[in-house]
């Protein structure tokens, strides 16, 4: 059996939850460098213990990274190919799974381009992800997709309208090849690249070899170590997606989804405008609570609202009932809870668009997550306390996310929203 079953039974794949392991490293000044690469990926490596494998122990539930775009790495490939790479910030880059076989790939590459071009975009070319299958496990090799990133010219736009219209090109993709067997776009951003699979922690900088090169570099390293604790591992339901990672589950999917459901019929968006019936359905079917959670943000992230607003409209603090708590902050939750209703759930979310990151626990604060800052101005938080050895004279501050609380760097402004 490859993928996930059928329902049957007492099984649904709509029931599917996680627990994991997730962290990352940044640098709070924004200064990018591949030392920041290594160390997430030493912090991963140190949370295999919070993944899992099946019987083959070499083919890991499901390990990933998050990365701003190596611009380098992809503007001297460019040049082997004889690719033309606008500069840094001008394109956008898919990075796909896609089915094996010529045919069928090349039908990718013809849907992706038309929706492109029918959104006023170009594709510039595709490139085939350095990879190396050999150190995969007998049960994760028979799965490996083919791994190519699409690069999509930026045209007149720029910043969040073109990120904006990045994900309407990438949900149009979607929704036309829902039914093509193996086809997933990991993520699609002129900010962020999601490199991810159904391996281990350790596998991972081994399969990809983008993440061993000296030329990668990045501010942000967002990383996750699966455990699909009631549910089966795929290459698609590997962590990071598009914002975030999770551990924990989300007790209260089931009316979640429903409410965004019903809201498809009344919606309206100044940002959006016309595209916005192109992103229907808001959530794609048969999918973890994790990446449901994870559509619906982006789509509030895309139509205009701040990172850190709209995770704080999802997974909101125990608002209700603190008598202590300040009247703008009680305004600020009682006027969005009339507008979304909470995901609840034992949640830990770390999150990163690329120019800010940082994480969130649930009310209830059943999921563990600390955080420690060094005075060279690099920033760790990870699901338990020494997932990244840090020397002690090193640590200029340290602390736990609370319930109902978030923890934020914001690489822009250089500093840190505790």
């Amino acid at each position: 059996m490859h993928g996930l079953p059928q329902s049957q039974g007492l099984y649904d794949p709509g029931y599917e939850h996680d627990a994991c392991g997730l962290g990352f490293v940044a640098h709070v000044r924004g200064v990018r460098s591949h030392s920041v690469l290594t160390q997430a990926l030493q912090l991963l490596e140190n949370l295999s213990h919070r993944g899992a494998a099946g019987c083959d122990p070499c083919t890991g539930d499901g390990a990933g990274i998050t990365l701003q775009l190596p611009h380098a790495v992809f503007a001297r490939d460019a040049v082997a190919a004889e690719l033309e790479l606008p500069g840094e910030g001008r394109y956008g880059v898919g990075m796909c799974f896609l089915p094996r076989g010529t045919a069928v790939q090349r039908l990718c590459e013809r849907v992706v381009a038309e929706i492109a071009a029918s959104e006023g975009h170009a594709i510039l070319g595709w490139r085939a992800v350095p990879v190396d299958e050999t150190v995969l496990g007998e049960r994760g090799r028979p799965d490996v997709p083919a791994i190519r990133q699409f690069f999509v010219a930026a045209g007149d736009l720029e910043g969040d309208a073109f990120e904006r219209k990045l994900y309407v090109i990438r949900r149009r993709i979607e929704n036309t090849m829902h039914s093509a067997d193996g086809f997933y776009i990991a993520s699609c951003s002129s900010r962020t690249v999601v490199y991810k699979g159904m391996l281990t922690p350790e596998q991972l900088p081994r399969f990809y070899a983008d993440l061993a090169d000296p030329w990668c570099a990045t501010a942000i390293a967002l990383v996750h170590s699966r455990f699909s604790t009631n549910t089966f591992p795929t290459w698609s339901r590997a962590h990071p997606y598009r914002l975030l990672c999770h551990n924990g589950e989300i007790n209260t999917l089931r009316g979640n989804s429903n409410w965004m459901r019903v809201r498809e019929g009344t919606l309206t968006s100044r940002a959006f405008g016309a595209d916005l019936a192109k992103l229907y359905p808001i959530i794609g079917a048969g999918q973890s609570d994790s990446a449901t959670l994870d559509n619906v943000l982006e789509f509030l992230v895309h139509g205009g609202r701040a990172l850190p607003e709209a995770l704080m409209m999802l997974i909101p603090e125990a608002w209700e009932g603190d008598a202590l708590m300040d009247a703008e902050r009680r305004a600020f939750y009682e006027f969005h809870a009339s507008r979304m209703e909470p995901w609840d759930g034992p949640a830990a979310v770390a999150f990163t668009d690329g120019r800010v990151v940082g994480a969130t626990l649930d009310r209830n604060g059943l999921r563990p997550g600390r955080w420690a800052i060094t005075s060279d101005d690099l920033v760790v938080l990870s699901s338990e306390a020494g997932a990244l050895e840090l020397p002690p004279s090193r640590v200029r501050s340290k602390g736990r996310l609370q319930p109902g609380r978030m923890f934020l760097c914001n690489l822009e402004e250089n500093r840190i929203v505790s």
